[in-house]
């Protein structure tokens, strides 16, 4: 009976953030509409190969989708103080489920080019660029507890790699079965979820800034307040080399699979998905932890191991063992990411939290794409394992300088 009622505990410490009607309706909503957009993205990373066999190309569509976020996600930031971020949320994912049913179309009566993805690509980068800082602001809204919010990040985390694990897996059956098509289709049908989920909630009156000033000046106070800090500065930049250098190798994914292992799309999906269990077993780590306080030397075992595990995955060319270290990568990844976010938030007043997780969107979501393109055309030059080798060789020494010039880092709570 005692182990019973431990084992009890656990789950509703795993999974406390649950306990509040609004986030419960986010979580189950977003997840449908996350796995719809991981069948998306595995799809039509594989229909670009199967059009161009181009790397490159590859690395192309991922730079378009990313210029919008050098353009606008800081302005983004702003936005997300100014107006409700249940609205702008909406208004964003009903014009990703309009893309995606576009790109259906397009392949369904079988005139889709390389050109249309990267147009199609280019207006989703426009709508998640304005999405992103609202999403991350917006689990405060979601939770009456704040000492529950690094739960709820987690099991945000948890419901994003869920959908990692199992979308790309069930992407690469479908498109071997029924065609690209069909991924789109149910990635567009899948944001009706997600969009009743957030109708459904009960939140408080939206309460507009007290001061109203230029979008520029609430953008520099979100820049001030990330400049003087020290520690919020090694977090960004920390999110942003590991996404510029470390994350490019997913870029490559749909040629590993074909080139380095010899497989197909069901292959490529398989990729993705054991790095989506690794960080969906990840998730459920930090979340099953509760309220703990060594966030900090937790987050530096993750910078330490996610370069060194991908070090050594350039070099196997064995599926079953490349599939394991993908679980382990997903893990150290999600240690790093998550508890990134999570440190930073905890540092942020919620009059400045869209700002200063606009910033900290633009690391990732800017960076990503960036980080595409030097991959992309590096892989051309140098191959695909030295490009994965060199640009985790950058990774792993930025963690060692954090390691030696920040070790406030370590004792963060």
């Amino acid at each position: 009976m005692a182990e019973g009622a431990i084992a009890q505990s656990r789950l509703q410490q795993t999974f406390a953030a649950l306990k509040y009607r609004n986030y419960r309706l986010w979580f189950f909503g977003q997840m449908v509409s996350l796995m719809g957009t991981w069948m998306q993205s595995t799809a039509q990373g594989y229909l670009i190969y199967e059009l161009t066999h181009s790397p490159a190309f590859l690395g192309a569509v991922g730079f378009a989708s990313g210029i919008p976020t050098w353009l606008f996600m800081l302005y983004a930031g702003v936005v997300a103080d100014r107006v409700p971020r249940r609205t702008l949320i909406m208004i964003t994912q009903t014009g990703m489920m309009i893309l995606a049913f576009i790109l259906a179309a397009l392949t369904f009566v079988k005139i889709i080019q390389p050109w249309h993805i990267l147009v199609l690509a280019f207006l989703l980068g426009i709508a998640n660029a304005f999405e992103a800082p609202a999403r991350m602001a917006f689990v405060t809204e979601m939770i009456d507890n704040r000492e529950d919010l690094t739960n709820a990040i987690a099991l945000n985390g948890t419901m994003f790699n869920s959908a990692t694990a199992v979308g790309p897996a069930v992407a690469g059956l479908a498109y071997a079965a029924l065609g690209p098509e069909w991924c789109f289709t149910i990635n567009g049908i899948s944001f009706i979820a997600v969009i009743a989920a957030l109708s459904m909630m009960n939140l408080q009156p939206f309460t507009p800034p007290p001061h109203r000033r230029s979008a520029l000046a609430d953008l520099i106070e979100g820049l001030r307040y990330v400049a003087a800090r020290p520690i919020v500065r090694v977090l960004v930049g920390l999110g942003g080399v590991v996404t510029l250098f470390g994350m490019s190798f997913v870029t490559l994914t749909p040629a590993w699979a074909v080139k380095i292992l010899g497989g197909d799309a069901a292959t490529n999906g398989l990729l993705q998905s054991a790095r989506g269990l690794g960080a969906l077993m990840s998730a459920l780590f930090i979340a099953s932890l509760g309220r703990f306080k060594f966030k900090g030397k937790l987050l530096t075992l993750g910078m330490f191991a996610f370069p060194a595990l991908l070090i050594v995955f350039a070099f196997v060319r064995y599926l079953p063992l490349a599939l394991i270290l993908l679980v382990a990568m997903g893990f150290a990844q999600v240690l790093t990411f998550n508890l990134n976010n999570a440190l930073v938030q905890m540092q942020t007043p919620d009059m400045l939290r869209g700002r200063v997780m606009g910033i900290y969107s633009f690391t990732f979501f800017g960076f990503m794409p960036l980080g595409a393109l030097i991959a992309g055309t590096a892989a051309e030059r140098i191959g695909e394992p030295n490009t994965v080798v060199l640009g985790a060789a950058i990774t792993l020494a930025f963690a060692a300088i954090v390691w030696i010039f920040a070790p406030k880092l370590r004792a963060m709570e």
